[in-house]
């Protein structure tokens, strides 16, 4: 066992080299943290598996220097359609742009988002990515993390240190657990076959995703990017993947001519872990939640973690105090449940019941098509706020306030986004007026700093103040 390595001052060992953990090393790299980025596997996963990402997540990929390649091998989605089982639609959601600068939705293969991921990391000084090694232990005392690590390959031991491990390494965390942390249920896990397909000419179908309400054969169905499509059926109870007629129900799609790319069997868990800290180790993306996949939020979960958590552990490593990193599931564990139990809602409210519950079904979203305001509703992409909390500074019974929710990013004057313009840190908003004193940051006047009748209009006379991550830590009049 070689012991001793440590990469530098100012050091975080991220384990898992997927999306999440990826984006969480080019995120610290960027606010000056060396990282090293290590993975079971020498090359990424070379499957499709997460499909869509809102305009919130790709802020994160924003910050990580990433969004505009990702726009690149992506492209927007139309939207939801609801089918019942004669594959009639039911109700419409349609996505478009944004009020965060981007698609509302986007879809895409997991792999190219991955390829564009790595080709970022492999050009940033700071960070680097090893392979092929998986963490057998983690200890910690005063000082560093110290970590266990085994070549998979040779078999070899070594003993590196680091200041701080992120545990980004997938549903079978070693990270989780190595710290004695445990994945509590939201609600029931269901088993539905995953269908990736390629099409020699594009299909002739909507371009947006395809949820049909069927209680029998509940599925999914939706363009991916480029020749690419996906289907996924659920399994019922003692069937098997064998038991399917698999051309019939792509047929129904209109897909029956197109390559099955991979079939896979997926459980669809709804978890959350009851611990996401451990010291100066901490959980991520689907180590720290599992959601069923019916609003989308699988990776975008994972990715608003370490864009909450990156520059919070990046100012520890710089002095700040480490009860900083406490907010991280106190905010964030919190969002997680509430997006989670709403995917478990919606996926009961749209598949679940027999034929009564899709006459009520029917009926209910007849009364939805009825009332735009509540169409445009269900169509926001908006998510949650954060909790109040020492860094969201909002009463419980605010609800209309922007505390604790993501800052709009609508068009400016001049060629940049706003986030670039705000920088890295804190940053205080104002029209003009007054400003609290203590409010951290760069402040920037909006119709003078920042040119933007649309950003001046949500303002409303107000200042605010926010965070590193884009959150509104307050609001003052």
């Amino acid at each position: 066992m070689r012991t001793g390595e440590q990469f530098g001052a100012g050091t975080v060992v991220v384990v898992g080299a997927g999306p999440v953990g990826v984006t969480a090393a080019l995120l610290l790299a960027r606010r000056g943290v060396d990282v090293l980025v290590l993975d079971r596997h020498v090359e990424p996963h070379p499957q499709p598996r997460a499909v869509h990402l809102d305009d919130e997540s790709l802020r994160v990929l924003q910050a990580a220097g990433v969004a505009e390649a990702f726009t690149a091998v992506s492209r927007p989605g139309a939207g939801l359609r609801l089918l019942d089982g004669a594959h009639r639609t039911l109700a419409e959601f349609g996505r478009g742009a944004g009020e965060h600068g981007w698609p509302q939705a986007s879809m895409f293969g997991q792999p190219d988002l991955e390829a564009v991921l790595r080709a970022a990391l492999a050009a940033e000084p700071r960070a680097r990515l090893r392979g092929d090694v998986e963490v057998t232990g983690l200890a910690q005392g005063a000082g560093p993390v110290r970590l266990t690590v085994r070549d998979r390959r040779t078999g070899a031991e070594e003993e590196l240190t680091a200041d701080a491990v992120l545990g980004c390494d997938g549903a079978r965390s070693t990270v989780r657990r190595l710290i004695g942390a445990w994945l509590r249920d939201l609600g029931p896990a269901q088993r539905w076959l995953v269908v990736d397909l390629a099409a020699d000419v594009p299909l002739d179908v909507w371009p947006g995703v395809h949820q049909v309400c069927d209680p029998v054969r509940p599925a999914t169905f939706m363009p991916v990017a480029g020749s690419r499509y996906r289907a996924e059926f659920r399994l019922a109870g003692g069937e098997t993947v064998a038991d399917l007629d698999l051309p019939a129900l792509l047929a129904r799609f209109g897909a029956a001519g197109c390559t099955v790319v991979r079939a896979a069997e997926y459980t669809f868990a709804a978890r959350v872990a009851d611990r996401w800290r451990s010291g100066r180790v901490l959980l991520c993306g689907d180590a720290a939640h599992q959601t069923p996949p019916f609003i989308g939020q699988g990776l975008g979960l994972g990715l608003r973690d370490v864009h909450q958590l990156s520059w919070k552990l990046a100012a520890v490593l710089a002095g700040a105090d480490d009860a900083l990193l406490d907010t991280h599931q106190a905010e964030r564990a919190p969002h997680a449940r509430a997006l989670i139990r709403l995917a478990v809602l919606l996926g009961r409210l749209m598949t679940g019941g027999g034929s009564r519950a899709a006459v009520v079904r029917r009926g209910v979203l007849a009364g939805v098509r009825a009332v735009p305001a509540v169409g445009r509703f269900a169509a926001a992409s908006r998510t949650p706020p954060l909790a109040p909390g020492p860094l969201v500074r909002r009463s419980r019974w605010a609800v209309r306030s922007p505390v604790g929710g993501l800052l709009p990013q609508p068009p400016i004057e001049g060629p940049t986004r706003l986030d670039d313009v705000l920088g890295p840190g804190w940053a205080v908003l104002t029209s003009g007026g007054p400003v609290p004193a203590g409010w951290p940051g760069r402040r920037l006047v909006v119709g003078t700093d920042v040119v933007s009748p649309e950003l001046a209009r949500w303002l409303g006379g107000r200042s605010v103040l926010v965070r590193p991550d884009r959150i509104v830590a307050a609001v003052h009049r």
